[in-house]
């Protein structure tokens, strides 16, 4: 995003604070304007001529260009393992760690391994996990348990 002086264009066509349409003007003008109304002149596209630049408040530039970020990159699924016989501590780090991802933005598959008769004992820590978690995301699919291994993916709100 090329903000104020950045911008190298001779001519643009600018848009208001409130969405309105202010025509093609010289770039000198238009950074006259942001400045008298104390706001940033944002160019958003360098694709076309003249390039489409908007009047935005200071600071509400940075926070889109975030969120743009943010829209851009496609969520990744991130593995967290477990075991039935977890202890409290254990249990809580990784809680933690899934709210860290899944508030990322990306996906937290939770895997506990099985071994023997501990299907069931898997199945309530998941459950309990994705109780815990229903905040910060929410089940893709139910609990699955198969083979050696119980697993559910949350996906972030």
């Amino acid at each position: 995003m090329i903000m104020n002086e950045k911008i190298k264009a001779s001519e643009v066509r600018l848009t208001g604070l409130n969405g309105e349409d202010l025509g093609i003007m010289p770039t000198k003008e238009a950074l006259a304007l942001a400045k008298k109304h104390k706001v940033d002149l944002v160019c958003t596209t360098l694709m076309s001529s003249p390039p489409p630049c908007r009047l935005i408040r200071a600071g509400e530039a940075k926070t889109e260009a975030q969120q743009a970020r943010k829209q851009e990159r496609a969520p990744k699924v991130k593995e967290i393992r477990l075991t039935p016989q977890i202890e409290d501590h254990d249990y809580e780090t990784k809680r933690q760690q899934a709210e860290r991802l899944l508030s990322g933005g990306d996906a937290a598959l939770l895997v506990v391994r099985i071994q023997g008769k501990e299907g069931e004992r898997a199945k309530a820590l998941l459950e309990a996990l994705v109780k815990d978690l229903r905040a910060f995301g929410r089940p893709k699919t139910g609990i699955q348990v198969s083979g050696k291994q119980a697993a559910v993916q949350l996906d972030p709100l």
